[in-house]
């Protein structure tokens, strides 16, 4: 933490809510909003410091670790409290206000209120270098509340895994007038190939479908004019019906050319509806007279990485519209926001049993 830092330790939920928004931390730039959700536990008496890689830790009773994302994706939004049209309800706007600043701060909050362990992580939009520096450097808690959003009244129970790949293929330059495949019709094939064998009946629920995006592809002759290279960087979704491997193995055998390199894996993760941690979540939903949604998120988040090591039970939650993610109109309305410090609160109570 910076010398001679002072806050005052009456900072209202919303009001850190607001400070935190408001301090930039895009992926790789998050030491200033560290800092700063440092000071909240240091001024409410509970040990913290930041490790090696950037998280926040405040280490305290482990029935359950709350733990959430302190990066954001880039872009500006102009950070103010304004009446949302959608709710008519007060809404924070600013960049990563849903994802995932709002579970963050509600997992500060209540992690102070309740003395719950708490980390706030660094990286998860582009590596997860934190949650992954997080499981070699600690042992498992009893359990694991992840914060994203879900909804205030929304519990998170499983997202698809992840394989990410770049492919790559060289030919012989020639005169386009050849019928043999170029170093791109190859890549092109490759991918039609792929999504052939991964082609899903159409009633298929998304969640568990494997889906396959190319997000990059550079193609063309060199500029020595005597071969045509092309790379493609590929990912692949992966429904908990698959492992990573078996999406490996299947997306290999369609090569007719060319090599990939796989360089980055993140498995599936689904957990029970029945464990004491969701129990408790719906228990907590109720009494802030909501309705309890289960869902299953179809991208990844950094439950994933922690489920890859450690063996307990997880949930993910946190308040905000997910469609909001990113998005530029990136808002949180506050009463959720509020029901959701009021719900982790509750959860915290059953599961350490104050």
């Amino acid at each position: 933490m910076s010398a001679g830092t002072t806050v005052s330790t009456d900072t209202t939920p919303r009001e850190l809510l607001e400070e935190i928004v408001s301090i930039q931390s895009v992926s790789g730039e998050e030491a200033a909003c560290a800092e700063r959700l440092a000071s909240y536990f240091e001024n409410h008496g509970r040990e913290v410091w930041i490790d090696a890689v950037g998280n926040v830790r405040a280490p305290g009773d482990d029935s359950a670790l709350l733990t959430s994302h302190i990066d954001t994706v880039p872009g500006e939004i102009p950070v103010r409290i304004d009446t949302a049209e959608a709710t008519d309800e007060l809404a924070l706007w600013g960049r990563g206000s849903v994802d995932a600043k709002g579970p963050l701060v509600a997992m500060a909050v209540a992690a102070v209120r309740t003395g719950l362990s708490f980390v706030g992580v660094v990286g998860e939009e582009i590596d997860s270098r934190g949650a992954r520096h997080l499981i070699t450097d600690r042992d498992a808690p009893d359990a694991v509340i992840n914060g994203e959003p879900s909804g205030w009244n929304g519990i998170t129970l499983g997202y698809r895994g992840l394989l990410a790949g770049t492919y790559v293929a060289t030919s012989e330059s020639g005169h386009t007038s050849r019928p043999e495949n170029n170093a791109i019709q190859d890549a092109m094939d490759w991918w039609q190939r792929v999504e052939a064998a991964f082609d899903p009946d159409e009633w298929t629920p998304v969640f568990e479908r494997v889906t396959c995006k190319p997000i990059d592809i550079k193609g063309g002759t060199n500029d020595d004019g005597l071969s045509v290279e092309t790379s493609m960087d590929v990912q692949f979704r992966v429904p908990p019906s698959y492992t990573v491997a078996e999406v490996r193995e299947i997306a290999d055998a369609q090569l007719n050319g060319g090599t990939i390199r796989w360089y980055d894996d993140v498995p599936p993760v689904m957990m029970e509806p029945r464990t004491d941690v969701a129990r408790a979540f719906r228990v907590g939903i109720r009494k802030q007279d909501g309705e309890p949604r289960l869902l299953r998120k179809t991208g990844t988040s950094d439950m994933n990485i922690f489920a890859s090591e450690w063996n307990c039970p997880m949930i993910t939650y946190g308040p905000g519209d997910s469609e909001l993610d990113h998005a530029p109109n990136e808002h949180l309305p506050l009463p959720a926001f509020d029901r959701s410090i009021a719900v982790l609160e509750a959860v915290g109570t059953t599961l350490n049993g104050d």
